[in-house]
């Protein structure tokens, strides 16, 4: 009766371990439609699909993003962006269900924008915009709705911060944003944005950013990768690739550009971007292997023709 004890209990622990093996022969990343996150994900696919994975990309907001990782339908996601995203995440980081595992990116900013000929015209601050209602038509123009950058905007003009309170914030999306903004650009007029780098918007627009919300916004920040509870023990050479996947503000400002001023498709563009700069990927496939227990770096290599 031992022995046939013992062998239930090894059958259904070698059980477990496959079901486990299983689950982490995919991974699930949410991509918030940021070109930096999309170029960030879209390289990320490329590795993990050379090492044998299964990946899924889903396209969600921030605020979803958030809520799907606590629910562990997403796994990973690249674009935790701090400390603008403080209030969102901190309550899921308190909680234990979202585990930030490494900073991926170094040196970002994340505040309003505007263009040089309007800063140089008086428009430096927060503070500086209400003197400017009548030329601006009242109106900050932001990303999708939903994204916490856009709700603290909105915070200001409910609450006549700086004087905003006639102020409307337009929500859109990236690129309706840049297009306004492209419009206000070539006649010269004033605009006030939400701006960002890495973005090719620092190349293709001489532009300044504003001080005066460096309490949501903060000064230069950093870019965490996150992942659901448990998901780096589960999984640990995922975890452990995730945990060693760095960008850079070079790459992907040019990886950026050729997606929206070249009009790339994502997948092409990272791809030729690691063709380029095979050295890249070594750092992050350190100790990580195939699903089948193959080196990492070797089989991408060759998967990717690099």
């Amino acid at each position: 009766m031992k022995l046939l004890t013992t062998v239930s209990a090894l059958t259904l622990a070698l059980a477990g371990m496959a079901q486990a093996q299983a689950q982490c022969d995919s991974v699930t990343m949410s991509d918030v439609g940021w070109t930096d996150i999309t170029t960030t994900t879209a390289t990320a696919k490329h590795v993990l699909e050379a090492l044998g994975y299964d990946v899924d990309v889903k396209v969600l907001s921030v605020p979803v993003t958030f809520a799907s990782l606590e629910s562990d339908d997403v796994d990973v996601f690249l674009g935790n962006w701090m400390p603008a995203q403080t209030a969102a995440i901190t309550p899921y980081l308190d909680s234990g269900e979202i585990e930030q595992i490494n900073v991926n990116l170094e040196g970002t900013k994340y505040t309003l924008a505007v263009p040089t000929y309007a800063y140089e015209a008086g428009l430096k601050t927060y503070a500086d915009i209400a003197k400017f209602e009548d030329e601006l038509d009242a109106k900050i123009y932001g990303i999708e709705p939903g994204n916490e950058g856009n709700d603290y905007l909105v915070s200001l003009a409910e609450n006549d911060t700086h004087g905003l309170g006639n102020f409307e914030v337009v929500e859109s999306s990236e690129q309706g944003m840049l297009s306004q903004v492209s419009r206000f650009y070539k006649k010269e007029e004033p605009v006030v944005f939400l701006g960002w780098e890495p973005h090719p918007m620092n190349a293709n627009f001489d532009l300044q950013y504003l001080t005066g919300g460096e309490d949501f916004f903060g000064g230069e920040g950093v870019v965490h990768t996150v992942t659901r509870q448990g998901f780096t023990g589960e999984c640990p050479n995922l975890g452990k690739l995730f945990a060693q996947m760095d960008f850079t503000l070079a790459m992907e400002n040019q990886i950026m550009g050729e997606i929206l001023d070249e009009g790339e498709d994502a997948d092409d563009a990272t791809l030729a971007w690691l063709q380029a700069n095979p050295a890249a990927i070594e750092p992050w496939l350190d100790g990580v292997t195939t699903t089948d227990g193959a080196e990492g770096l070797a089989a991408v290599k060759d998967a990717l023709d690099l």
